[in-house]
């Protein structure tokens, strides 16, 4: 298997959230938390050419995504400022970098064949409805029924679940993984100053895998290394972060053939993984 990187993304602020699409759409949250503002960004995914940059929603920090379907972004604002509970809904087209529709009296829940699900908050319980998700019409009034919607949540997850995303695990040296991995990163360990845990993805026969190493500057140096396990031979190598004392987590993942790395906290490379 070969590793090419196809673009780098970069950016003066914050990469908070990294969302790819099923429309070729890569959508970047980034945030300036000293000044509370929030901007959004949309690339294509294959190429990195920019769509549009620097949305903000009206409420510029307390404002989040909730999903990305079909072209539309899905997104929150807070009940309360540091408060993490959700309100309200704005769905914002890609295409047409315009607002579609808004409603500040409900709150999402998930997405389901064309349909988004939602609720208001009553005294002592929840009315659910499902909306139309490209006008924000009520589709359907559900009432307070809540094992309706546990079952449609569920299968949404399901859904949400088959879609070719692949996450890193941690390595743990025990029964839950193979011999030829616990063999691989018991060497690891003897040839590198490694602290804290081991995050990897395996797609067999390639094994991505990023870890801390300790530095001489009573620092560490994280680390993003790809080898083919057949042959031993390492096809990427990159340097994620220098000179940190933080342990950072969920540096990359997989979707489809790409492979999405953060370099630290404004920097974004996209590779293309070739059989």
């Amino acid at each position: 298997m070969k590793i090419k990187k196809k673009y780098t993304f970069r950016s003066k602020r914050q990469i908070w959230r990294i969302i790819p699409t099923e429309t070729n759409k890569l959508v970047i949250e980034e945030r300036e938390p000293e000044k509370k503002q929030a901007y959004f960004i949309c690339l294509q995914t294959e190429s990195g050419k920019r769509i549009f940059k620097d949305f903000q929603h009206e409420e510029k920090f307390w404002v989040g995504i909730e999903a990305v379907y079909n072209d539309l972004i899905f997104f929150h604002s807070y009940l309360k400022p540091d408060m993490p509970g959700h309100k309200g809904i704005l769905a914002f087209d890609i295409a047409e970098q315009e607002i579609k529709w808004e409603n500040k009296d409900l709150t999402f829940l998930f997405q389901l064949n064309n349909l988004i699900y939602t609720y208001v908050q009553r005294f002592d319980s929840r009315n659910y409805y499902a909306l139309k998700y490209e006008t924000g019409e009520i589709e359907e009034d559900l009432g307070a029924d809540s094992n309706k919607i546990n079952k449609l949540r569920y299968e949404a997850v399901k859904n949400e679940s088959s879609k070719d995303y692949l996450f890193p695990s941690i390595f743990f040296d025990d029964s839950s993984s193979s011999e030829q991995l616990i063999s691989f990163f018991e060497k690891l360990k003897t040839e590198e100053l490694i602290s804290g845990r081991i995050e990897f993805i395996l797609i067999d026969p390639l094994l991505l895998f990023c870890y801390h190493s300790s530095n001489s500057k009573n620092s560490m140096d994280i680390f993003l290394k790809a080898v083919d396990l057949n042959s031993g031979n390492y096809i990427l190598e990159e340097k994620l972060v220098e000179e940190t004392k933080l342990f950072l987590s969920d540096s990359f993942f997989v979707k489809s053939n790409l492979l999405f790395v953060l370099f630290g906290k404004s920097k974004l490379n996209v590779y293309e993984l070739r059989n």
